[in-house]
């Protein structure tokens, strides 16, 4: 189950997804949301649904590896649905007992589960064509007019960038020590709420106990290499914009177009 989750993952490949700038995938990801949590009809979802299928295959990342992560998120979709499809009013369509299914619940629980799936399917999408270097860049351009206000950009990226790195990293970890405590009697599946609870205790207290290590180690050699945040920090690589970019950005530019356009007209 553990390494079903593929947040955080890079998917190494040559397609046009992994060669745009960081920058159009943040912008376009940003995009994907706003529309998708605007959708109210079929038409528009039909929209948002070939427009991500379209983009999944110019990645060149296998969908059945995108799917996978959707596993470990199973049962938060079920009670979603669950809450939507029983908890709105509306027309009763189905009763029993107490339970009544009305049909704005259905519509809820329908809609609401499909934004979830492609919501996770959208955003793990960047991750999975974006390397965390790439991201961490990308971000700091993206919101470097925030510097003049304050706002340490540099660091808040970077602080994104290193937890995205180590997300695949502690769940590697959390299954090796999984495995050992196994081997050893250990039993996280049988008993109730409260004794898996209990169980996990064996897992919790050395998975802290890795990662703060792993943190400690990183700040070591963040300062060996005379790391002191983003001020007069150059870049190996820096971003700049080609022409696919701005083929990329007049793509984006007309979806907008065309999903609003026809979201006024419906």
């Amino acid at each position: 189950m553990l390494r079903e989750i593929t947040l955080g993952q890079y998917y190494p490949a040559k397609s046009i997804l992994h060669s745009l700038d960081p920058r159009v995938k943040l912008f376009s990801t940003l995009v994907f949301i706003i529309t998708l949590f605007s959708v109210d009809n079929v038409v528009l979802f039909a929209i948002v649904l070939l427009t991500l299928f379209g983009i999944i295959k110019m990645s060149h990342v296998p969908f059945s590896f995108m799917v996978k992560g959707l596993r470990s998120i199973v049962v938060l979709l079920i009670i979603a649905g669950l809450f939507n499809l029983f908890l709105t009013p509306g027309i009763t369509i189905f009763s029993f007992g107490f339970l009544t299914i009305s049909d704005v619940g259905l519509k809820n629980a329908v809609l609401m589960t499909s934004r979830m799936i492609l919501l996770i399917i959208g955003t793990s999408l960047m991750t999975l064509t974006t390397t965390p270097n790439q991201l961490t860049d990308g971000l700091e351009k993206s919101l470097g007019f925030m510097k003049k206000f304050g706002v340490p950009v540099h660091e808040i990226s970077m602080m994104m960038s290193i937890a995205l790195r180590f997300i695949p990293i502690l769940i590697e970890e959390t299954d090796k020590i999984m495995k050992a405590q196994m081997a050893r009697g250990a039993d996280f599946e049988s008993g109730g709420l409260i004794k898996k609870a209990k169980n996990m205790v064996p897992l919790l207290v050395p998975l802290f106990v890795s990662a703060f290590r792993r943190a400690n180690d990183l700040s070591y050699a963040m300062e060996a290499r005379c790391y002191n945040g983003g001020e007069g920090r150059t870049k190996m690589r820096p971003l700049k914009y080609s022409s696919l970019d701005q083929r990329a950005y007049i793509c984006i530019v007309a979806y907008i177009i065309i999903f609003y356009a026809v979201k006024v007209v419906l």
